[in-house]
Order: structure tokens, then C-alpha cells, then sequence
């Protein structure tokens, strides 16, 4: 059985394609999942590239989508046949985090899903939205449950409220179509005036390229007549921070879930606190969020925008594509 592991020091040249044990049957408690799809996320880069250190042979992929073929005793809601969707943190079932570190996440400090079959616990998978491919299913873990805790859960997102998300990948778009389909205004920035103009096809209401426009927070207040945006996506981190700060309105919610730009840096506090702003950070989310979300998408009929597939065997060439920052939306893997 095939799946990719890790050398270490971790490195895209050093991917290897090895052959694993069969897993078996699964006991109680358990299923047993065919794998058919993974999605790339940056958490998955920082691991591949050592920026995130693991084990040695650790196998990646915190994303993964498949069919069960079997079940375990004792284990109900799942059958045989059924089409199932991982999740980040097989061990946040409900309620508050229970960590808050990455020790207990698939591809990082658990075995992934970069592999053609996997026996884990039955609380390791939701159902996969009904007639979505596994492609489709296998992009929902991360990208997908981190724009919807960011604005419905934790940002209590409501028709009519006003949304800026910084840039085009996984998590923007996804915060993009649920914004949209909630009823609410999406603003979105990036450097390229293409996936600007495919953001506007896509229902942004305003766009902004931050390149051209280094002020870009106060020209998005002023677009909303300088009352600000109710929520902001913090995608950038410490480079981004003090012009999404600009950008929001008295008392608004800012979702603090990437470090592209950096781990840290300086935090104008007194805006800050001027304006009474809501600093969150998010890490992903829990598996009744990512249930409830699954809901969610079926209700509204959003699909997820897949920029290119690639085999599994080609994983490294997978994230060298990531590299180029050339996609728009989420890129997979199909085994």
C-alpha cells in the first residue's frame, strides 16, 4: 500500500514514495477508509518543508476523503459505502480547544492521509456533503471550517454585515462564497488584477490590489463610507495587521488565522483599542463545527473552486506549485 513519508531534516526533494503495511480490519470503534483525495493546506507546506518539525517518516496530509470499507463494532454511524471527510483535530470533538498546539493533527504530530488506506477511530471522520466528489470533500478539514468558525462562529456572521478577506487561496475563497451566500458584503484584496477580476465574478462587491494601493485599510473604510468592515479574514499576519485594523469599523471582529508575512511583529495596540476591535485567533475548528458547516453548504449550495489536482506520487510537485502562489482557490491530490 502506497503513501508518502517525510525524511528528516523534511525537504520537497526528499519525498518518498513507500510502501506501508495493509492496515487491516478496524476494531471497536473504529473504520476502516480507502483514501481517495487529499487538499493542500500552508500548515501542510510548513510541515513538507521542515518549517513545522515531525518525526522522521512522518506521513503528511492533514486533509483526507474517501470511502469506508468497512466498520468496527460498536460503531454506528457510519457503514460500509459511506463517503466520509477527516477532521483537523480527531481529539476537538465540541466545546473549547483542548490544545493548542499541533501535536494531535494528522500530517503533523499524528500519521496524515497522504496514503491509500488508513483504520483510526470513527471520531476521526464526519460525512462528506452529499454529492460532492472526494476531491470536492477533501478540501472542507482546514480551509473550509477555518473561514466558517471565523465568521459564523466566532464572528457571529449575519446578513447584511460587511466582510474584507485578504487574499485568494483556500480559506478566502471559501470565506468568499459563504459571505455571499449569507447574504453579506465581501471585499477582497491580492497583488493580481486577474484573480481580482475572478473574485468580482465570484460576487466580491469590492476589490483591492494591496500592491498598488500600500493604504489599501483606509481605502476600504472609505469605500464603506468610513464606517468600516464588521469582519476581516487576517490572512498576512504582522505585515497585514495594522492595515486590517484600518479597515475595520468601531468595534468590529478580526479573525487572526495566518502568518504569511511573518510569526510576529508589531501590533498597533492603541488603534487597536481605540476601536474597541475583537482580535480572535483561529485555528481551524471542531468536529461538530465542521458537521454543522457540512449542513451548511448543503443548504446553500456551495462548491469548492479546485484550482489543479495532481497523483499523489506527485505531491512534492504539488507544493512547488503552492510556492508560486499561482492558484487560485485549493490545489488536491487524487489518488
Amino acid at each position: 500500500m502506497k503513501a508518502i513519508k517525510l525524511a528528516r531534516p523534511a525537504s520537497l526533494d526528499t519525498f518518498e514514495v513507500a510502501e506501508i503495511d495493509n492496515p487491516g480490519a478496524p476494531g471497536p470503534g473504529e473504520v476502516r477508509v480507502r483514501l481517495h483525495a487529499n487538499s493542500l493546506n500552508y500548515h501542510d507546506y510548513a510541515v513538507a518543508v521542515g518549517a513545522i518539525p515531525t518525526a522522521k517518516g512522518r506521513i503528511p496530509m492533514s486533509d483526507g476523503a474517501g470511502v469506508v470499507e468497512a466498520v468496527g463494532d460498536g460503531v454506528t454511524e457510519f457503514a460500509a459505502g459511506d463517503h466520509v471527510v477527516s477532521v483537523f483535530f480527531p481529539y476537538w470533538q465540541s466545546g473549547d480547544p483542548p490544545h493548542g498546539n499541533f501535536s494531535h493533527v494528522p500530517g503533523d504530530g499524528l500519521d496524515g492521509f497522504a496514503r491509500e488506506a488508513i483504520v483510526a477511530p470513527v471520531s476521526w471522520f464526519t460525512r462528506a456533503p452529499k454529492g460532492w466528489s472526494h476531491v470536492e470533500a477533501a478540501t472542507l478539514p482546514c480551509a473550509a471550517l477555518t473561514a466558517w468558525r471565523a465568521l459564523v462562529v466566532e464572528g457571529g456572521l449575519k446578513a447584511g454585515d460587511s466582510v474584507l478577506i485578504l487574499g485568494t487561496g483556500g480559506v478566502a475563497i471559501f470565506a468568499l462564497q459563504m459571505a455571499k451566500a449569507m447574504g453579506a458584503t465581501a471585499i477582497v484584496t491580492s497583488s493580481s488584477d486577474d484573480k481580482l477580476a475572478r473574485a468580482r465574478e465570484m460576487g466580491a462587491d469590492f476589490t483591492v490590489n494591496y500592491k498598488a494601493d500600500p493604504d489599501w485599510g483606509s481605502t476600504v473604510r472609505d469605500w464603506t463610507g468610513k464606517r468600516g468592515v464588521d469582519h476581516v479574514l487576517e490572512i498576512g499576519g504582522p505585515g497585514t495587521l495594522a492595515q486590517s485594523i484600518t479597515a475595520a469599523r468601531i468595534g468590529g471582529h478580526i479573525s487572526l488565522i495566518g502568518i504569511l508575512t511573518g510569526i510576529k511583529g508589531e501590533v498597533p495596540t492603541l488603534a487597536m483599542m481605540a476601536k474597541q476591535i475583537k482580535l480572535k485567533g483561529i485555528v481551524v475548528g471542531s468536529r461538530a463545527h465542521q458537521a454543522d458547516m457540512i449542513r451548511a453548504l448543503e443548504a446553500t449550495g456551495i462548491r469548492p473552486v479546485i484550482d489543479k489536482t495532481f497523483p499523489l506520487a506527485n505531491l512534492a510537485d504539488a507544493f512547488r506549485y503552492e510556492e508560486t502562489g499561482q492558484h487560485f482557490g485549493k490545489i488536491c491530490i487524487e489518488m
